[in-house]
């Protein structure tokens, strides 16, 4: 996994160059992980302009993407495919820590709402978003070496949504799982400072007493989570693998997967 300094990205990373079970690693310019695009600079955009990008899957709620709208480069054609999953959208939980026409700062309490762990969060989007991620898993079968058609996958952090799903693809692809773990809990680190203190302060700003709880939700990528859901997937359905093939995904379209994957 090779961070790249895009300019206005705090979480971009290219999947590339982790350790294959069978040896070998993955291959680079395939699959791409990000938080959102929103405050990407004009050097930002000509950075991701000039890789293989092409396309974009964007995990936010359509009140995430009114917030916060992408940039996108306007100098190629990027496709853009929006594939919300709600589970992870951190100002729509804040919202429900505070009921329907109180105040936020005077209503909210810990008492009022169960924050869940990041595992059970996984799990649950596991259990309700598998289309979701075999469309990913597809469009990253269908790239190409000829034109830019790589995928970038992201969501607000680019921690939980976009990190369960790259981790479903990486493991499914035979990535070493503690490769797999790492890429994941890499993420806190990237995240930490600027971001992370003004992800804090939207949370905090519906009147939301800041516990270790959900300090960790909002900003921490602790392995024990990703650990989770990957054991979830295991007692279900064997692997990572059998999982996407279990929501749909072809033998073929499995293999494919997993020859653009490895290099």
């Amino acid at each position: 996994m090779t961070g790249s300094g895009i300019e206005g990205l705090y979480n971009f990373r290219d999947t590339g160059g982790m350790p294959l079970q069978g040896g070998g690693v993955t291959r680079s310019g395939v699959l791409f992980r990000s938080d959102a695009l929103a405050s990407l600079t004009p050097s930002g955009l000509d950075a991701l302009a000039a890789t293989d990008i092409g396309v974009i899957v964007d995990f936010r709620t359509p009140s995430e993407r009114t917030v916060a709208p992408d940039r996108i480069p306007a100098s190629r054609p990027i496709r853009v495919i929006e594939l919300p999953i709600l589970q992870g959208a951190m100002a729509d939980m804040a919202q429900q820590l505070v009921p329907n026409g109180s105040s936020p700062a005077a209503q909210a309490t810990p008492a009022s709402f169960e924050v869940p762990t990041l595992g059970d969060l996984y799990t649950g989007m596991l259990e309700q978003s598998a289309t979701a991620f075999v469309q990913v898993a597809r469009l990253i079968a269908a790239s190409n070496d000829a034109s830019p058609s790589a995928v970038l996958v992201h969501c607000t952090a680019g921690k939980d949504r976009t990190g369960l799903t790259t981790a479903l693809m990486l493991d499914a692809a035979g990535v070493e799982r503690a490769a797999v773990v790492d890429d994941y809990a890499i993420s806190q680190e990237n995240l930490a400072g600027p971001w992370a203190d003004a992800m804090i302060h939207m949370v905090t700003s519906y009147g939301v007493e800041l516990t270790p709880a959900l300090r960790a939700l909002v900003t921490g990528t602790p392995p024990e989570a990703i650990e989770q859901a990957l054991t979830w997937v295991d007692d279900r359905d064997g692997n990572s693998a059998g999982y996407l093939r279990s929501a749909g995904l072809t033998a073929d379209e499995l293999s494919m997967l997993r020859a653009r994957l490895a290099a």
